[in-house]
C-alpha cells in the first residue's frame, strides 16, 4: 500500500504511520500520541491503525473508541474512510451495528465502534476478543472503560493505540500510562502545531488567540498543566461589557438560560443572538435567598422569568437539568419550550473560554451579578482534577448551559440563525 500524493505528512506523522512496520519501534506493544489540538495526530493515528490491522491480520476483530459513537463517527471515521479507500481498500459502515467492515484484497476485518462516556460503558466492551484497539481522546473516557478495552486485546500480535490532548498533570492516564510508557513497552510521541503541515500560518495564529491560561498551555503548547486562579482569565470589562447594544448587531433570536436554586441562588440570563454568531446577555434575574432570608417558590421564580422575557419572543429556555420541578412549572404554563442543559462542566468551560476569546459572548453592564461572578469564579487548586470551586458559579453555570446548547457551530440553532433572511 502506498500513500496517495495529495497527502503531505510531517516527519513525526510518518513515524506514527510506520512505527509498527519494522525497526526498533516495531517491538513496542503500543503507542501514545499527545499534544496540541489540530497537531495532526488523530488522523495519522487512525490511518496507521487501519493500515496495520489490514497488513497483519485477516478475519479478526478490532476496536475503535471515542467518548461517544457520534463524536467518533464525526471526528475519526468520516475523514478516515476516504483516505483508506484511496489506498485501494473497501470500507462499509454498518450504522445499526456500530461496525466498520474493511476489505483489502482477500483480507477482511471488522472494526467495532465503542463509546466510553461513563462508568457504565465498560460493560459494552466486555466479552469481545480484539486483535488491537484505538482509543481516541482517551483522557475523556473513564478509567474502567479504558482498562476493560485494553484487557480485551488478547490476540497474539495485538497492539494498543492511544491519542489525547493534555489535561491535568495528575490525570490517571498521565501518571499511569504516559509517565510509565517505557516500563509498559509503549512508544510515546508528543505533537506540536508545527507537526501538522496542513495548517497554514494564519490558522496557527488563530489557535494562539483562541485560548488563555491553562487551556492555552494544554491545547496550543501541548502541556500537561494544572488549572489555577480565575477560571475565565480572558474575561475583560473593555472587551466583553457593553452599555448599548452595538448598532451592527442584527438580532435574529432570543433565548433564556437558567441555573435554578432554592437554597443556592437562581440565575436566569436573557440572550439576544445576532446573525453574525454573537450572543448578547441583555438582562438577567439573579436571586439569592441567603442574602434576602426568604426562599422563593417555583411559581415566584416563574413570575420573574415572565418579567425578564416581557416584550421578547423567546425561542426556548435552556434549564439546569436537575431543576425538575421548575421545568415542570414552566411547561405547565405553556408559554416557553424548555430544553434540559448538558451539564458537562469542563467542556462547557472550554466552550465559554473560546467564545470569550473570539468576542462572541458579550454582557450588558446591567448584568452586575454575572460580572461579579466572572471575577470570583476560581479553580480549586486543592483538587488533583480540573474542578471549579462551587461558589460564585450560578451565573457561570447558566452561561455555560447557553454556550454549549446555542453557540456550538455544529448546532442546528446557530446554522438556522445565521441562515435566516
Amino acid at each position: 500500500m502506498r500513500l496517495t500524493r495529495k497527502f503531505k505528512f510531517s516527519k513525526k506523522q510518518k513515524t506514527v504511520l510506520s512505527w509498527w512496520y519494522k525497526g526498533a519501534t516495531s517491538s513496542y506493544d503500543g503507542i501514545i500520541c499527545d499534544g496540541a489540538v489540530r497537531s495532526g495526530k488523530s488522523f495519522c493515528m487512525s490511518a496507521s491503525f487501519i493500515i496495520w490491522a489490514m497488513s497483519r491480520f485477516d478475519k479478526m476483530s478490532f476496536g475503535i473508541c471515542g467518548k461517544t459513537i457520534s463524536s467518533l463517527r464525526r471526528n475519526v471515521i468520516s475523514p478516515l474512510i476516504p483516505f483508506i479507500t484511496g489506498l485501494g481498500m473497501e470500507a462499509k459502515e454498518q450504522l445499526s451495528k456500530n461496525t466498520l467492515i474493511v476489505s483489502f484484497g482477500r483480507r477482511q476485518n471488522t472494526f467495532y465502534l465503542f463509546g466510553g462516556k461513563d462508568e457504565g460503558s465498560a460493560s459494552l466492551i466486555q466479552g469481545v476478543t480484539l486483535a488491537g484497539i484505538y482509543l481516541d481522546e482517551v483522557v475523556l473516557m473513564p478509567r474502567s472503560f479504558v482498562e476493560q478495552a485494553v484487557a480485551r486485546c488478547s490476540v497474539t500480535g495485538s497492539k494498543l493505540w492511544f491519542n489525547c490532548n493534555p489535561q491535568n498533570p495528575f490525570h490517571w492516564f498521565k501518571t499511569d500510562w504516559i509517565d510509565l510508557a517505557q516500563s509498559k513497552n509503549i512508544l510515546y510521541l508528543h505533537f506540536s502545531l508545527n507537526d501538522n503541515p496542513s495548517l497554514s500560518p494564519d490558522i496557527r495564529k488563530r489557535y494562539h488567540t483562541l485560548y488563555t491560561g491553562a487551556f492555552y498551555e494544554r491545547f496550543v503548547l501541548g502541556l500537561w498543566t494544572a488549572t489555577s486562579g480565575n477560571v475565565y482569565e480572558n474575561f475583560s470589562r473593555d472587551k466583553h461589557i457593553f452599555s448599548v447594544l452595538p448598532a451592527d448587531a442584527e438580532i435574529v433570536r432570543y433565548a433564556v438560560s437558567c441555573d435554578y436554586g432554592t437554597v443556592n441562588p437562581s440565575s436566569f440570563g436573557l440572550w439576544a443572538i445576532s446573525r453574525d454568531g454573537r450572543a448578547f446577555r441583555i438582562d438577567e434575574y439573579y436571586y439569592a435567598s441567603k442574602t434576602t432570608g426568604i426562599q422563593r417558590t417555583d411559581e415566584e421564580h416563574y413570575e420573574a422569568l415572565e418579567r425578564l422575557c416581557e416584550g421578547y419572543s423567546i425561542d426556548s429556555v435552556i434549564c439546569d437539568p436537575s431543576a425538575r420541578s421548575f421545568i415542570e412549572c414552566i411547561l405547565r404554563h405553556g408559554r416557553f419550550s424548555v430544553v434540559p442543559a448538558k451539564n458537562d462542566v469542563l467542556n462547557g468551560i472550554r466552550k465559554v473560554s473560546s467564545l470569550l476569546s473570539e468576542g462572541r459572548l458579550l454582557f450588558s453592564e446591567k448584568c452586575k451579578d454575572t460580572i461579579r461572578e466572572f471575577y470570583l469564579y476560581r479553580w480549586d487548586e486543592k483538587c488533583k482534577s480540573d474542578t471549579p470551586i462551587k461558589e460564585n458559579d450560578h451565573a457561570m453555570d447558566d452561561i455555560r448551559y447557553f454556550a454549549v446548547h446555542f453557540m456550538d457551530d455544529d448546532d442546528s440553532f446557530y446554522a438556522l440563525s445565521v441562515g435566516r433572511r
